[in-house]
């Protein structure tokens, strides 16, 4: 039998939580987000596969992987925004984008899952 994702045991991949941090314009103002990445966080997850899809950019053909991750609802888990991103801690070439904000999928408040995809945020 498998293990449930909302398993603690089933939490067995380790990822870099990264959001962009501030940068300057050249003209002595503050950027909110336009930074390069930083790592905000390093949290334990399930990565449980979806249907991947192909896409077609600059006529050319391309396939995409997306994932559901699990992951305990904390303080810094519940700022993650489709502007973050995933750092394999294992891999760090392996880079996913958040491409949904996380949902509380049964409404008890302990778990947190959200849709990235293999890649960097556009």
């Amino acid at each position: 039998m498998a293990k449930s994702p909302r398993r603690h045991g089933a939490l067995n991949q380790t990822f870099l939580l990264q959001r962009r941090g501030d940068s300057d314009d050249g003209w002595g103002n503050n950027v909110p987000g336009g930074g390069e990445f930083e790592t905000v966080a390093k949290v334990a997850a399930s990565l449980i596969p979806r249907t991947g899809g192909e896409e077609v950019t600059a006529a050319r053909l391309g396939g995409r992987q997306p994932y559901v991750v699990c992951v305990l609802n904390m303080p810094v888990t519940r700022q993650i925004t489709v502007s973050w991103q995933l750092v394999d801690a294992r891999n760090p070439a392996r880079v996913l984008a958040v491409t949904s904000p996380p949902a509380d999928p049964d409404g008890k408040g302990q778990w947190l899952e959200f849709i990235v995809t293999e890649g960097r945020v556009s």
